[in-house]
């Protein structure tokens, strides 16, 4: 077996996006303060409408896209500063998190003009939302064995079938669905996408609370949806394609270890000098993170070259998520009881990132098919 190598390269940012870090922090300053403790523990699964629009105002959603489209044509770093100072501070950015995030430039990429003219606009002022249907009830994570179906009519296309965990859908004015559009020997193949309207007749959405008691996930059925041609992105079959294109978008984030950051900012807080385990532990983290943080960077620099970075993006979301997830059992194992008594701040968000960590590993693509994903980038399976 010939093992294949692979590396980020080391990144840094120049003066232009370090004065938007400046300009973005004194924004969330104002506009942050006296936000409850558990919203941002949150973080960036939080969602606020007015919040949103106040950033698309400020041009900072869309904004690598063309400004004939409503973007911006700024830098893939100077987007990614602006990313990392929300995350940082917690910020509420779920109601347009998707469609700028993937969405939006799955459109520029694969959209016909009048669907990127149309719809691309309205995500870059925070006023259009999106959700995603990708997994289905029996499907797990073997994406390409979905059960949806897309049927040819003389008018367009009529979609039955059920999606799962899909995220704020109840609140979404569209829905990228991938179904099935055809059969044959290779699943992938048969694979396309369409750009759904949520009001169209024949949607059905249930919410799917969490252990938090929070709605964010839920379960979409489609009883036949009927859809124009012209709601199909790209070409037929080109599904699969664009699904893990949309994916190396999605894992490359500083998102992805960046959701537990409260818990961190309570346990520096609670800290003592004078206790050389949690110095030793927490600095593990920091440096952790400080790792993670190179390398989300460097796949931003990947992404303003216009390189793929599918394979260092699941890297990055793997170790991320471990990262995170480690970080509840710490805060249980450095703070006991009377350091962090019931009602304190770190008890608090605690109590709620250990009933949300679980979905780390998931998000974004379970820890298997991360570690498949890796594995075979390497030459190794």
């Amino acid at each position: 077996m010939t093992l294949e190598a692979f590396s980020i390269e080391v990144s840094s940012l120049d003066q232009k996006c370090e004065a938007l870090r400046q300009e973005v922090r004194e924004f969330l300053a104002v506009h942050l303060q006296n936000r409850p403790l558990r919203e941002k523990a949150k973080n960036w699964s939080a969602a606020d409408p007015e919040f949103s629009q106040q950033l698309g105002h400020r041009g900072w959603i869309g904004m690598v896209w063309p400004k004939e489209y409503g973007g911006h044509e700024k830098t893939a770093l100077e987007r990614y500063v602006v990313v990392e100072e929300l995350l940082a501070a917690n910020a509420p950015v779920a109601a347009h998190w998707p469609a700028d995030r993937q969405t939006g430039p799955l459109i520029l990429k694969f959209g016909s003009e009048d669907m990127k003219r149309k719809i691309l606009p309205g995500v870059a002022r925070g006023e259009t939302y999106f959700c995603i249907g990708l997994s289905e009830p029996n499907t797990g994570s073997d994406l390409a064995s979905l059960q949806t179906s897309a049927v040819r009519t003389d008018h367009g296309w009529v979609i039955n079938g059920t999606k799962v965990w899909t995220s704020l859908a109840h609140s979404s004015h569209y829905m990228v669905t991938l179904v099935r559009t055809s059969k044959g020997e290779k699943r992938q193949a048969g694979l396309s996408q369409f750009l759904i309207d949520m009001k169209t007749p024949g949607i059905g959405i249930r919410p799917i609370l969490s252990l938090t008691g929070d709605h964010d996930f839920n379960e979409v059925s489609l009883v036949d949806v009927e859809v124009p041609h012209e709601a199909m992105i790209g070409e037929e079959g080109d599904g699969w394609k664009q699904v893990t294109a949309e994916l190396a978008f999605e894992r490359s984030g500083p998102e992805r270890y960046l959701t537990s950051s409260q818990l961190l900012l309570e346990m520096l807080a609670m800290s003592s000098v004078n206790d050389p385990r949690q110095a030793i532990e927490l600095g593990r983290v920091v440096a952790g993170y400080a790792t993670l943080r190179q390398m989300s960077l460097g796949i931003a620099t990947m992404l303003s070259r216009g390189e793929n970075p599918a394979l260092a993006a699941a890297l990055v979301k793997d170790l991320g998520a471990g990262i995170e997830q480690g970080m509840t059992e710490l805060a249980h194992h450095l703070f006991d009881a009377e350091s962090a008594p019931i009602g304190s701040s770190l008890e608090e968000v605690a109590s709620y990132t250990t009933q949300l960590a679980p979905s780390y590993s998931i998000k974004g693509g379970s820890r298997e098919i991360l570690r498949s994903i890796v594995a075979r980038g390497l030459g190794m399976r």
